[in-house]
């Protein structure tokens, strides 16, 4: 499975071929390989890569160690990918590793909202704005009285919003930019500028992309 880690630098647009305007984020990706594992001595396969080097007195001795064996500086990102791997450790992860027109997977962490109540956490409506109203933007009824006696599970209620892992899954590949490190990818991706993430090739989309870029003609229905 091709991989990479990159950093969101926010969204722009830019033209295809034909004019039509594409709405893309810019993403600056790549990474290096810090160790790689075996299952000899690890029990299982991956490889762990860096992305995003930081200066010296920020690292910690044990680290300074680690990065040292491999050859590569300091990063402020770990991350294993899993199974089996041609790279060698040192090896330079550049963001040309997906062509145009690839599916990918993007992680990323969503912008956390802090405590949130209904209305802006759940979308209610909320209680009548009008003269004697007191239910304002409050929940209301929880639950039954009699029975079950109990606020039932899953019930949408005040709480976190925000700051979740999420995947955006089908997302295509316009273009990149090995140089410069950048990456473009066709749409918008979870977090905020300057926030982490994992592109990853589609797991589940690659086919059906495929078949959307060149669909099969179907035969036509006999009548009976």
């Amino acid at each position: 499975m091709k991989a990479i880690l990159g950093k969101k630098v926010g969204m722009t647009q830019v033209f295809d071929e034909s004019g039509r305007v594409i709405p893309v984020t810019v993403i600056i990706a790549g990474g290096w390989v810090v160790q790689k594992k075996t299952k000899d001595t690890d029990g299982y396969e991956a490889i762990q890569v860096g992305f995003d080097p930081k200066r010296d007195k920020h690292v910690r001795k044990p680290q300074k160690g680690h990065f040292a064996k491999a050859g590569v500086r300091p990063t402020r990102m770990l991350m294993e990918f899993r199974g089996p791997s041609e790279l060698e450790v040192g090896t330079e992860i550049r963001s040309d590793i997906f062509a145009p027109g690839t599916v990918v997977d993007v992680v990323g962490t969503s912008k956390g909202k802090g405590f949130q109540g209904v209305v802006k956490r759940e979308g209610f409506s909320g209680g009548p704005a009008t003269h004697g109203s007191k239910t304002g933007r409050i929940p209301g009824s929880m639950g039954a009285s009699a029975w079950p006696s109990r606020v039932i599970k899953g019930k949408r209620l005040p709480g976190q919003m925000g700051n979740y892992r999420i995947t955006a899954r089908n997302l295509i590949v316009v273009g990149s930019d090995a140089e410069q490190s950048l990456l473009w990818i066709r749409g918008a991706v979870p977090g905020a500028p300057n926030s982490f993430l994992f592109i990853r090739e589609a797991k589940a989309g690659q086919k059906k992309a495929m078949k959307a870029k060149a669909p099969e003609a179907k035969p036509a229905s006999k009548k009976k």
